[in-house]
């Protein structure tokens, strides 16, 4: 008999860990709803041909490919096995797990452009999966919640996610985060700006350990990816970029004046720093981070990643404008923006800085009627469909059992009432309300009952 276990970087989630996390997916649904975003899901497993290529070298490594059914080996040759991994692949494997679910919905836009009513907005939550080393906040298996706009090239979108994010943090109760925004073209135009065109990743993956390791050793490590001293020289004014926001505008405008590219990035910035303003965002939580380089395999515009403040845990979010990603598909030239929110890391965060409601409405069963057999059953089942009716979340103890051993069984549930109900109270027409929390229980008629539990 072998011994149950789970697989590296998954989890299961109890009952009070899923009160939670239906918690935090219903403020998330709310708010995508209330900016106009519909629903929509798509399968779990998608062909390779969907997935490959879209999220760079790396991305494509921790795709989890499935292997074909039946003898999934009987097409390969010894030259396959001589040629490696790469050229078997493709013979023992068609299907892989989505590793996220923006490549599948430019697939399903594509698949169904003629219905759809153009600008299309839709959020999606599901589960993704990445071969990935697990660690604290980092799984195989996780769950985004995302929520895209594709068919216009609007920044009024970009400014509409920085104002959804910020409600939607305010509704889960996390108040000390940073959603830091860059963009692509501003990248673009720094790189072409020092003498390195083309490449942005290498300086991002560079500049964004600027907090970590200090300026000398950024400048060490661009020369050893391949930057030369006058490349470094030309940077300079990186490092001493205000924060005011009015000057932050001007120094970029001014030391990337002789890129088009890069000055048209700093006036989309600009565009969205007002759009938020206009949209009423009080005191936004925005800042520039020009180390920011996320997802540039299809990223083309804004790229958005948000840090809750005081906790070990990384980015709870991230996105960004992508301006082709449907051309992989044979739709090119449709222009979308998206953001993603990662829940297993949004509710690591709020257990680390204790910010779970204490009571989350309607969730978990508010009163449990007793069961004292065949005498008194008849009358605990009326009052159970009656407060159902009056939308009360309440539950019968299913067995003629001790009160001890009902009692017992609402406290480990954390059910905060029990009603008693037993032929005495019957005879009287009243019902003896039990608060387990406190001990206290009082003889109250029906509609005191009811009145009482309604708060």
């Amino acid at each position: 008999m072998s011994k149950p276990s789970l697989a590296r970087g998954t989890r299961d989630f109890g009952p009070e860990t899923m009160v939670k996390r239906n918690f935090i997916f219903d403020q998330i649904k709310k708010v995508y709803q209330k900016f106009g975003f519909q629903p929509l899901e798509t399968p779990a497993i998608e062909n390779l041909s969907v997935l490959m290529g879209k999220y760079g070298e790396e991305g494509d490594q921790l795709l989890f490919k499935i292997l074909n059914s039946g003898d999934f080996a009987k097409d390969l040759t010894s030259d396959d096995l001589s040629a490696g991994s790469k050229s078997m692949l493709r013979k023992v494997s068609e299907k892989g797990l989505k590793y996220d679910l923006t490549v599948p919905f430019a697939r399903y836009v594509v698949m169904n452009r003629h219905a759809l009513a153009m600008p299309f907005k839709r959020y999606q939550i599901q589960p993704v999966w990445r071969a990935d080393r697990p660690q604290k906040g980092r799984y195989r298996e996780f769950y985004q919640c995302d929520a895209d706009v594709v068919g216009t090239d609007s920044l009024l979108c970009e400014a509409e996610i920085v104002a959804m994010l910020h409600e939607i943090f305010e509704n889960l109760g996390l108040k000390e985060f940073t959603i830091k925004i860059n963009n692509r073209k501003i990248l673009s135009g720094i790189t072409e700006t020092i003498g390195a065109k083309g490449k942005e990743v290498e300086l991002c993956v560079a500049i964004d350990k600027l907090d970590k390791i200090g300026k000398e050793k950024v400048e060490e490590e661009l020369l050893q990816r391949g930057f030369t001293a006058e490349n470094i020289k030309e940077l300079q004014p990186l490092f001493s970029l205000s924060v005011s926001q009015t000057e932050l505008f001007e120094n970029l405008k001014t030391w990337l004046k002789d890129s088009e590219i890069g000055i048209l990035g700093v006036n989309e910035l600009e565009a969205i720093w007002q759009l938020v303003d206009s949209l009423g965002v009080e005191n936004p939580k925005i800042a520039f981070d020009p180390s920011l380089a996320r997802g540039l395999s299809y990223y083309t515009g804004a790229i958005f990643e948000v840090k809750a403040l005081g906790v070990s845990i990384g980015s709870i979010s991230g996105g960004g404008r992508y301006d082709n990603l449907t051309g992989t598909f044979g739709m090119p030239g449709l222009s979308g923006v998206g953001i993603s929110l990662g829940v297993d890391r949004i509710f690591d965060v709020m257990e680390e800085l204790n910010i779970f409601p204490t009571e989350i409405s309607g969730s978990r069963t508010k009163v449990m009627v007793t069961n004292f057999g065949p005498d008194t059953l008849a009358k605990s089942l009326e009052i159970l469909t009656l407060l159902r009716k009056e939308n009360i979340n309440a539950e019968i103890y299913p067995e003629d059992s001790k009160i001890k051993k009902q009692f017992e069984y609402a406290d480990k549930k954390q059910i905060p009432f029990v009603i008693i109900l037993g032929s005495e109270e019957i005879e009287k027409e009243i019902y003896n309300l039990k608060d387990m929390k406190t001990g206290e229980q009082v003889s109250i008629n029906k509609t005191q009952l009811l009145e009482k539990l309604h708060v």
